[in-house]
């Protein structure tokens, strides 16, 4: 079975684990890229500025930005990496900078890359 750890950047500790992605459009503030050795940065598979913004300020529709986020992913091929390893067995830690740990992008993103490993 596909395993997707999901977790605050803000509370990772190194070293990273293999097949650990930081997935925000922003770097995250007052991280430094020493303490994130050994995480790529996989930027495009974040929302776009644009919904990102947008979700800042409307945090009560979460539903509109899951569905707006999953149709850039849709749109987006950035995330068949992930989907690779997933099928090969290899489980992938998704580090995100939201302070809300029940609603983030790397919530939709897990259940987006599931899909596609089922489908």
């Amino acid at each position: 079975m596909a395993e997707i750890n999901l977790q605050r950047v803000y509370d990772f500790i190194a070293p990273a684990p293999q097949h650990c992605y930081l997935i925000d459009r922003l770097w995250p503030r007052g991280v430094s890229k020493e303490r994130l050795q050994g995480v790529e940065w996989l930027k495009q598979v974040a929302p776009d500025n644009a919904l990102r913004q947008w979700f800042h300020q409307h945090t009560d529709q979460w539903d509109e930005f899951e569905l707006r986020y999953r149709q850039q992913l849709a749109e987006n091929d950035a995330w068949q990496p992930l989907v690779v390893l997933l099928r090969q067995g290899k489980p992938l830690t998704l580090l995100y900078g939201s302070k809300d740990t029940q609603r983030n992008q790397g919530i939709v993103l897990r259940d987006f890359l599931l899909c596609q490993i089922e489908g």
